[in-house]
């Protein structure tokens, strides 16, 4: 037991003495303030200077809406001189039909020459948000061309600025892709 310390009694704790509640109404409320008056004397706020606060970062709201992001003009360019324009998130490409007096296709190419060639519904455009860039699927008959590339029926393809197009076999109606 060389190392072992004896403890030193230590001295008894003694509670406070406390003082009788008061019996009438004046007595409770003087009581109360003295008592009031006694705990503010009494308290210290604690220091401790090793702590330093750091204010909070402001609270920031995420926005509940994307910005607004504007789509370009989709504009194909016919062989003849005349322009087609589409500015919408998804239509179609094809030509009006008596058999189909409602459907009128968002790049309506019934007045073109050879227009035959065209399905009613010969392609499905549409905006690829991800992308940043019209997505074309081919639906036809006849079949759709991008740099002299046929075009798998279902598949989606981009469509880039400056590419040229052709719907149909036997290079008929041709187009260049363009963005305005």
């Amino acid at each position: 037991m060389g190392n072992v310390v004896p403890p030193k009694p230590s001295e008894p704790i003694s509670p406070k003495p406390q003082s009788n509640p008061p019996q009438n109404y004046q007595q409770a409320q003087s009581y109360q303030q003295a008592k009031s008056v006694d705990n503010q004397q009494n308290y210290q706020t604690p220091v401790n200077s090793s702590t330093q606060y750091q204010p909070r970062p402001p609270v920031v709201q995420p926005n509940q809406y994307p910005p607004i992001q504007n789509i370009p003009t989709l504009k194909l360019v016919h062989t003849s001189g005349r322009d087609f324009y589409f500015s919408g998130e998804e239509g179609f490409i094809g030509r009006r039909s008596a058999n189909e007096p409602n459907f009128i296709p968002e790049i309506d190419l019934s007045i073109i020459p050879h227009q035959g060639v065209i399905s009613r519904r010969h392609a499905r455009v549409y905006w690829d948000w991800s992308q940043k860039i019209y997505m074309i699927v081919d639906m036809s008959t006849n079949g759709i061309y991008l740099s002299n590339n046929i075009l798998n029926p279902g598949i989606p393809y981009r469509l880039i600025s400056g590419v040229p197009m052709q719907l149909g076999q036997d290079a008929l109606v041709n187009f260049t892709v363009t963005y305005v």
